[in-house]
């Protein structure tokens, strides 16, 4: 199956960017992907073959970096579509907010401008819950696309950065960017299959139950969604004409939490889940630990809150259709197992 028309994916090192690649591929796409050096080729092809791709001859690699100008007239040139995927993720808190906040939001500008000018029709960027939920109290609250965090107020630099990115890709949508057309896909906590070594923050949660290093879970309740779900969701609002200038809340149809996660993992009984911990922290505990853990602060802040958060939109206008949260769990860590990730 081909199909001539080429799309770019942004960030294709990345767990969300492989497993896009990987569908668009499959459906007959040209595609062509920005990595932040060229060395790092080799394992795309790698996750890509464990993902079942055979053939790389509608491939194209371009070596882009988000904080430069550098390549980006030449990655969109000759592309219909862009998925813009790649942003900065921290492994820790940033010493300054800005670390996160100026690479996000001057990338996410760098591309739609490159678009622009190459013609590009739609741009269909990544956001994230983070933009959505934490400004609102939950109580009696079901999150949908119409709500937005609010910069402003005291959330963490992750968060900020998300919320400020995608408010400058709607500012610029609205103010000179016509006629390309933005789609917004706003992510919970991503979990699934990891074709390779390179996979998502949030996956590491369950690696560290499967190994032992996390001897309690707090209880944090949070949305989940399977990446594979992720990927099928950007190609959908990319074709969809309902999809222009909307955005849309990924998630799976029930949301967990750790000591569930931790359950979930415990019911496969094998000799990989005997370490997944059966203790639960008090909230109290987690928030008087926060004190001395600088780390634990942020966890600290969410413990005991439950957010109900909508995927109608998706459903509805898209067709989506998530997997549940026992498949997006029982599969993570069977991948995780399949590539020696836990031994």
């Amino acid at each position: 199956m081909q199909n001539k028309e080429t799309v770019l994916v942004t960030g294709g090192t990345g767990f969300l960017g492989t497993h896009t690649i990987v569908q668009l591929l499959q459906n007959g796409y040209n595609v062509k992907t920005t990595v932040r050096s060229l060395k790092r080729k080799n394992d795309v092809f790698e996750m890509l073959k464990n993902g079942g791709i055979t053939s790389f001859d509608n491939l194209k690699f371009i070596e882009a970096d988000l904080t430069k100008d550098k390549n980006w007239d030449f990655a969109v040139k000759d592309c219909k579509y862009v998925l813009h995927l790649a942003s900065p993720f921290p492994s820790g808190e940033p010493k300054d907010e800005d670390e996160l906040i100026i690479p996000a939001k001057e990338g996410t500008l760098r591309v739609l401008k490159a678009a622009q000018k190459a013609g590009v029709k739609r741009v269909v960027m990544t956001s994230s819950f983070a933009a959505i939920g934490y400004s609102i109290n939950p109580e009696n609250h079901i999150f949908s696309e119409q709500d937005w965090t609010d910069p402003n107020t005291k959330i963490g630099p992750y968060i900020k950065s998300k919320t400020l990115a995608e408010q400058a890709a709607w500012n610029f949508i609205k103010t000179e960017a016509n006629p390309l057309e933005l789609t917004v896909i706003n992510p919970v906590g991503v979990f699934g299959p990891v074709l390779g070594k390179d996979f998502a923050s949030s996956v590491q949660l369950i690696e560290q139950l499967m190994s032992g290093k996390m001897s309690a879970t707090p209880k944090v309740f949070f949305g989940i969604v399977d990446v594979r779900d992720v990927a099928d969701l950007h190609i959908k609002a990319m074709i969809s004409k309902e999809a222009k200038n909307e955005r849309f809340l990924a998630c799976s149809d029930d949301s967990t939490s750790l000591p569930e996660i931790a359950k979930i993992l415990r019911l496969q009984q094998n000799e990989y889940t005997k370490k997944v911990t059966k203790k639960v922290l008090p909230n109290w505990l987690v928030k008087m630990l926060s004190h001395f853990k600088p780390e634990l602060k942020s966890v600290a802040s969410q413990v005991g809150i439950i957010k109900t958060i909508s995927n109608e939109k998706a459903k509805t206008i898209l067709g989506w259709k998530p997997r549940n949260k026992e498949v997006i769990i029982t599969d993570t860590a069977d991948s995780l197992i399949k590539f020696s990730i836990i031994k």
